[in-house]
């Protein structure tokens, strides 16, 4: 078989018990990347399938000569199919879809252009979206508000798979959890220039969504995460001294509460008794959880420094040693 030339896209495809979506799937992505003026890669990620998906892929595999074949010991998720596909990833520009057909193919050519626009990263925007509003949709809009309020990276669809971004800048983020969908938000920290556009979006024909409403809470701490590590890696007092005002003002308030005596408290008692039997022990924990954040606010502080002077000293080694 004739080798393929080097390519410049690299399409990274999770894959998890689609086999029914292969073949149409591999059929769209052919005619997405003939309509490219570079030649380009499929990387198939198989996340441990327990179908015929691998089996699928290998023919796949044998049929044409760009697609490439990554396959886990066992299953990780999707985060982690996604992280080994930008390693595996030869390309310039990697583009990022499902492999449940919901994502449109055709519209990676529009996503490339737009990078070609001078853009690191752009998000897809799946406007109108074909699925149960209650336990999709919903929960998505909400997840998507939230996170663009804390980031204050206005991108209106943060679960859309359907992304393309440069090599050199997906690359360097280390990912894990649910943060594969923080990857605009990640990005926008380190730089790098993000948009977005709208896609189109597909009813499921095959098989059965592997997403649930558990996923929220798991999305919800790891947004805790990428706040600190794109906004505060390099400052982490002004971080964990705003979750120290935040909870201070909250202890205040309800000691405020308490000395005022509203029952809320153990009836029958009065202000002052009720003061010191439930408002101030609570206060007194929350003063101790405070100091807590406020040390390790100082902590990091210092572990940042030490690191910033341990990367300048190397730095004047090495610029020693070539002079």
């Amino acid at each position: 078989m004739e080798r393929p030339p080097s390519p410049r896209v690299s399409v990274v495809v999770p894959i998890f018990n689609e086999q029914e979506n292969l073949p149409l799937l591999q059929r769209e992505l052919e005619a997405a990347l003939a309509r490219l003026e570079h030649p380009a890669e499929i990387v198939y990620v198989d996340d441990r399938s327990t179908d015929g998906s691998l089996r699928v892929m290998q023919g796949l595999r044998r049929a044409d000569p760009r697609v490439r074949i990554v396959r886990f010991r066992r299953n990780y998720g999707q985060t982690a199919a996604l992280a080994a596909g930008f390693d595996a990833a030869r390309g310039d520009i990697v583009v990022t879809l499902d492999g449940d057909l919901q994502n449109d193919p055709a519209d990676i050519p529009a996503l490339v252009a737009k990078l070609d626009e001078g853009f690191d990263v752009v998000a897809g925007w799946r406007k109108q979206r074909h699925d149960s509003f209650v336990v999709r949709r919903l929960p998505s809009l909400a997840a998507n508000r939230l996170i663009a309020w804390v980031t204050g990276v206005p991108i209106h669809d943060t679960g859309c798979t359907l992304k393309a971004f440069r090599g050199e800048v997906v690359k360097r983020l280390p990912i894990y959890a649910e943060q594969h969908r923080f990857l605009p938000v990640m990005s926008r920290g380190s730089g790098a220039r993000v948009t977005e556009m709208v896609v189109n979006h597909r009813p499921r024909l095959y098989g059965h969504s592997k997403y649930g409403l558990g996923r929220m809470v798991r999305v919800a701490l790891d947004l805790l995460t990428i706040k600190m590590i794109s906004q505060f890696s390099q400052r982490p007092l002004h971080y964990f001294g705003l979750l120290s005002l935040l909870l201070l003002g909250l202890f205040t308030f309800v000691a405020v509460l308490g000395f005022l005596g509203l029952p809320y408290a153990p009836g029958g008692l009065s202000g002052p008794e009720r003061w010191g039997t439930a408002v101030l022990p609570i206060c007194l924990l929350g003063l101790t959880i405070v100091m807590y954040f406020a040390m390790l606010g100082l902590l990091a502080e210092l572990a940042v420094s030490a690191s910033g002077m341990h990367r300048r000293s190397a730095i004047d080694r090495l610029l020693n040693e070539l002079h």
